[in-house]
């Protein structure tokens, strides 16, 4: 049972807490993203997990077992490197082997699964190259290999893409879900890589500062992030955020900014009822624009274009809207150049509403 749980875990170097009482569980056979930028303590979190760092307080659970005492080697878990960590001396059958050799597993059983994991990560060619040889990718899938043979309850995977250049990071991706799948087994999965957890993840647990900020399903950390940080850190360009306050006019309640009014749907007026007055900041993803002939009352905004960033079947508008400067994306038809007035529609169903003090979603909360 490839079950984990953290109880509380707490890891400190002298005065600064790299993680600070985390408790988190992951399930049987998920996939499960620890995400978040440099330093929020995601990588302690899997050495700890590891057993590579010792926790200061609290519980590590594999299985059935507290793992705090437990040796790394003792743990049931393979780990992926960043640096793919291959022998250089050795061949790709060689460093597949060599942790099955280590436990003086049989010959014939070896080899077996050595070359079943080949077949399955399409390097059966490359099994007497040394990883010298290899391209990234090919060093990746080896790396893989190495952990897939040992068949342990948990696969611990820390940054294992980003040495990857861009198209390989994406077909890397799909390989790792399909192992994933294949191998019906837990992985645990640490990236800095918005992309590879909204892709990868059957559920993301956002970090920051050591701390656990948001823990669900892709869609509902996207849809519905519970702060500015967790909405901030995910959506490529980054959301948009507009600081402005609640103001009832004429018994319908709107976000406004200077001459900018924002209409809330009815369902979310109501949730904010009494709310008059409140500073908050409006969030508005890139993507949840299209172009308007003319202004919609509450539900358009009109700026002006600062530059155009063609980006493929994309654009990007750089544009000022009363001195805020907003990032959003629209299709290659429209046809803004520098210096244009724009006129985009807004989509008020995917509007988020932060409160401007606490940071904290006054929707989502």
């Amino acid at each position: 049972m490839g079950r984990v749980a953290f109880d509380q875990v707490t890891k400190r170097f002298d005065d600064v807490a790299a993680v600070d009482e985390l408790s988190l569980e992951v399930k049987d056979e998920e996939l499960l993203v620890l995400l978040g930028p440099s330093g929020c303590g995601k990588t302690t979190a899997l050495r700890m997990l590891a057993g590579l760092e010792d926790p200061t307080g609290g519980n590590i659970v594999i299985g059935d077992r507290i793992v705090n005492d437990v040796a790394a080697v003792d743990r049931d878990i393979a780990m992926v490197f960043q640096s793919y960590a291959l022998y250089p001396h050795k061949s790709v059958y060689d460093n597949i082997a060599f942790g099955l050799k280590m436990r003086k597993f049989p010959k014939e059983e070896i080899d077996r699964r050595v070359r079943d994991a080949a077949r399955r990560l399409e390097i059966e060619p490359l099994l007497e190259r040394r990883p010298d040889q290899l391209s990234g990718g090919q060093r990746q899938r080896v790396a893989l290999g190495r952990a897939m043979v040992r068949k342990p309850q948990v696969f611990l995977m820390d940054e294992p893409l980003s040495n990857l250049d861009a198209a390989l990071r994406i077909s890397m991706r799909a390989e790792i879900k399909q192992l994933h799948q294949a191998m019906q087994t837990t992985f645990v999965y640490v990236t800095h890589d918005q992309a590879e957890a909204l892709t990868l993840a059957d559920r993301i647990v956002v970090m920051r500062g050591g701390v656990v900020q948001q823990i669900g399903v892709p869609d509902e950390i996207y849809e519905r992030p519970r702060n500015m940080f967790v909405a901030s850190f995910l959506g490529n360009p980054p959301i948009n955020f507009l600081e402005g306050q609640l103001v009832l006019r004429e018994d319908r309640l709107g976000f406004e900014r200077g001459s900018l009014r924002v209409e809330l749907l009815p369902e979310i007026a109501t949730k904010l009822s009494g709310q008059s007055g409140r500073e908050v900041v409006l969030g508005l993803r890139a993507e949840d624009v299209v172009e308007s002939q003319a202004p919609v009352v509450g539900a358009s905004l009109t700026g002006r274009v600062a530059s155009v960033l063609p980006v493929g079947s994309d654009q990007f508008l750089d544009m000022d809207l009363e001195g805020a400067r907003l990032f959003l994306r629209l299709g290659k038809e429209c046809r803004y150049r520098e210096g244009d007035t724009a006129t985009l529609a807004i989509n008020l169903n995917r509007l988020h509403l932060f409160d401007k003090t606490s940071t904290q979603s006054i929707l989502w909360s």
